[in-house]
């Protein structure tokens, strides 16, 4: 079954455990107007369209009905925050990060 743009939208909406009004505050439109891109009775507007793309941290080509845009398909919701808070650390935090997880790995095996 192929995912709606407002499929799409609800779905990541709902993984950042967000309501509505809070998307639509933080990206400058009104609540009614982003229920009505999730119910699919509304497309937004291409600058919409990226201010969701950034604030949600997917490709623009995954919010229209595409797949992700940083190879993130098929990876679960816990690997792609590892992988974004990997992505604001500093080059030597990153290391320590991964060097730590790397001994939980080896310690579980």
């Amino acid at each position: 079954m192929t995912m709606t743009m407002g499929d799409r939208l609800r779905e990541l909406r709902l993984r950042k455990n967000l309501s509505q009004e809070e998307v639509a505050r933080q990206i400058g439109i009104t609540r009614s107007a982003y229920s009505h891109y999730e119910i699919n009775n509304r497309q937004p507007v291409y600058d919409t369209l990226i201010k969701l793309s950034s604030y949600f941290e997917v490709s623009l080509d995954y919010i229209i009905g595409g797949e992700y845009g940083k190879s993130e398909a098929g990876l679960s919701p816990e690997t792609v925050e590892i992988f974004r808070l990997l992505n604001t650390m500093d080059q030597d935090k990153r290391k320590q990060s991964i060097t730590k997880m790397m001994d939980v790995i080896r310690q579980s095996d």
